[in-house]
């Protein structure tokens, strides 16, 4: 795993981390946080979208991916952005989650420390579904100790961006406010105008 990347706030990031990223999860939920930025929607670029850049990026994280099925690996993200959603799941964002579970089964270990461990019963072997399988571990993890509820998307729809959110109330709603807050803050002002002028238009027509 390449840990040579990018600083923010005094602390070096590992290389997978997106450039732009200034609000990362804690170890290791932010591989999750920046698998699913590895679409970044605003800038239109995909490090997924080609299967040398996959190949680049899942090898910089750690993540297998010889002989691997990128339809998969990509499907499998936005499955996981969903579950940062917090909407229930359809059956097509539930279905790679299920492909990758009936692959890489997981099975429990007992460390000499006496530390009882759940791993991708392929650890070790170059399987996409071990790698895949290593994220959502990482989630359930993250579920349990409670930074998952911090992991958010940014209500942008046109973003989607994965945040985590810091703040004391947890009630962080924008990748970054200064854009995507004022975005749709200015859009639903228009859109109340447009309302509101339409229903003027309406009242006056009326009478």
């Amino acid at each position: 795993m390449n840990l040579d990347g990018t600083t923010l706030n005094g602390t070096t990031l590992p290389s997978w981390v997106p450039d732009i990223e200034d609000k990362p999860a804690p170890m290791p939920l932010l591989m999750v946080q920046s698998f699913v930025n590895t679409l970044d929607a605003d800038n239109h670029t995909d490090r997924l979208a080609r299967d040398d850049d996959a190949r680049a990026w899942l090898a910089e994280a750690g993540l297998p991916y010889a002989n691997g099925d990128l339809n998969l690996v990509r499907e499998v993200r936005e499955s996981i952005r969903a579950l940062i959603g917090r909407d229930p799941l359809t059956p097509d964002e539930l279905r790679p989650l299920e492909t990758v579970l009936a692959s890489a089964q997981p099975r429990l270990e007992v460390t000499q420390a006496g530390q009882v461990l759940l791993i991708p019963a392929g650890q070790g072997a170059s399987s996409v579904a071990d790698g895949l399988m290593h994220l959502l571990l990482i989630i359930r993890d993250a579920q349990a100790d409670g930074t998952w509820d911090r992991l958010k998307l940014c209500g942008n729809p046109d973003c989607r961006w994965a945040f985590y959110d810091r703040s004391h109330s947890r009630r962080g709603a924008w990748c970054d406010m200064a854009t995507c807050g004022n975005r749709i803050k200015n859009r639903n002002l228009r859109a109340r105008r447009a309302t509101a002028t339409a229903t003027a238009e309406s009242h006056d027509h009326g009478s």
